[in-house]
């Protein structure tokens, strides 16, 4: 869906008939949110009076006021349209209406705006007859601020060396995961499965997968979630995507397949049998991997998009057991080394390379277009590795064509603006104004010290 038709479907609504139904379930305002280069929300608030104006445009913003939007001081303002259809009354501020939003320029599509680019992109893919779903996996540390701004496990208890699992550590936190829990499910997203996920103080979420417009938007909502209700334990609730150099990082894996719009069926998705390499994929779905592998190397900015995202990116690191987090631009069956994998019983691809701070919205756009371009020009991904690939060598895995993926946000964002799929999907614009606010993260974490350089080079020069 475009933003003319979101602006459309607005006008559909009787907006006088939605006011009145809010009103009567307690709502006072209404907050569109749009997001900013890195998926953090922004919007105003505007009293439920004037939701009609609000759905038509009427929120200006001076987009030079706020990261990626690609504005000058002297440029008109941008608008945010809402979508009426994805209203979320917050649990915890029934008073509020949350509703996703769109920008535009004068009345057009703001092509900087990552949720319009994906929408466009959907629009490819419905152009060949498909549709896309995305699950996307949430994992998210709870934590102890320190009165010094540093951050620790809560429980003296959660200190196992692998806490996988541990019954013990979820139920010392079961207050806070209840309260995520059963929001995920009174919102209708069918969650289907919390743990104490693979680090101390860390869980995970698992929910249905939906169109990926809709599971985008779900993901920025539930960081938002994760975070109120862990203020209201007096805690911390981040999806950095790696907190500890001792401990495993979060991850937010991408499982992805498409559908074909006119019968709703996973064109992903076959029987064993019938699968010569013996995974339950479809030729197309492989087609699909095989872009996603042509396209890894760039596609990793966008799924890994920080500095701190490649200290998760690594085989171990400072833990004393391999890391789960993917180092190779490689795909397999159930085989967690790999970038790409596809879980048991097939019908779908998960891209394991993508952790809790990735912009969905932004991610969702470039994995779907670089899966078509493998569905169209019938990229073959090679044959399934199924091997641990941590414990290779180096020339096994150039024997095999294994390549790495970039070790730093650096060589992420070269390979990113490298790749003629990113300008061809994103526009000039958008590509570029990624590439700015990346290189000056890059840059401005090389001009700090860290305190691991003051304890290794002070005394010792």
């Amino acid at each position: 869906m475009t933003v003319y038709e979101t602006l459309a479907a607005n006008a559909a609504v009787d907006v006088e008939a939605l006011t009145r139904s809010l009103k009567d379930r307690g709502v006072k305002y209404c907050m569109g949110a749009y997001v900013d280069i890195h998926g953090i929300p922004k919007g105003k608030v505007v009293p439920i009076d004037h939701l009609h104006h609000m759905a038509a445009g009427s929120e200006l913003y001076t987009g030079y006021a706020l990261d990626g939007l690609g504005q000058k001081p002297n440029d008109d303002e941008i608008a945010s349209v809402p979508d009426l259809n994805h209203i979320i009354q917050l649990p915890w501020q029934p008073e509020i209406a949350w509703m996703p939003a769109d920008n535009t320029f004068r009345g057009k599509p703001y092509p900087l705006s990552t949720r319009v680019a994906l929408k466009q992109q959907l629009a490819q893919a419905a152009a060949l007859g498909f549709g896309f779903n995305l699950g996307i996996e949430c994992e998210v540390f709870l934590l102890r601020q320190n009165a010094d701004g540093s951050l620790a496990v809560p429980h003296a208890d959660d200190r196992l060396n692998k806490p996988c699992y541990d019954l013990r550590g979820f139920m010392d936190n079961f207050r806070w995961l209840d309260k995520v829990a059963t929001t995920i499910n009174d919102l209708g997203w069918g969650l289907y499965s919390l743990d104490h996920e693979d680090a101390n103080g860390q869980f995970e979420f698992d929910f249905n997968y939906a169109d990926a417009l809709t599971s985008a938007d779900r993901f920025i909502f539930f960081r938002e979630m994760a975070k109120h209700y862990a203020k209201e334990e007096g805690l911390v609730a981040t999806m950095m995507p790696k907190p500890f150099a001792d401990k495993t990082g979060n991850g937010a894996h991408f499982n992805m397949s498409l559908y074909d719009l006119a019968s709703g069926g996973n064109v992903f998705a076959c029987a064993p049998d019938d699968d010569p390499r013996g995974l339950g994929l479809t030729e197309t779905g492989y087609h699909f991997i095989g872009g996603i592998l042509k396209h890894g190397r760039a596609l990793c900015a966008v799924f890994a998009p920080t500095v701190n995202s490649y200290k998760r990116l690594v085989r171990q690191g400072a833990m004393s057991y391999f890391s789960w987090a993917p180092v190779f631009n490689s795909f397999g069956s159930n085989n967690r080394t790999n970038s790409v994998r596809v879980p048991m019983g097939g019908g779908r691809c998960e891209s394991r390379n993508a952790d809790g701070a990735v912009n969905p919205y932004l991610a969702a756009t470039l994995a779907l277009a670089a899966g078509l371009d493998g569905v169209k020009n019938k990229i073959d991904p090679g044959r399934p590795q199924e091997d641990n690939l941590y414990e290779l060598t180096d020339a096994e895995r150039a024997t095999r064509g294994i390549d790495f993926l970039p070790q730093n946000l650096f060589e992420a964002v070269a390979a990113f603006a490298a790749d003629p799929l990113v300008e061809a999907v994103l526009g000039t614009e958008l590509r570029q104004e990624f590439i700015d606010y990346k290189t000056r993260e890059w840059n401005e974490y090389h001009l700090s010290i860290s305190p691991w350089e003051t304890e290794k080079y002070s005394h010792l020069f």
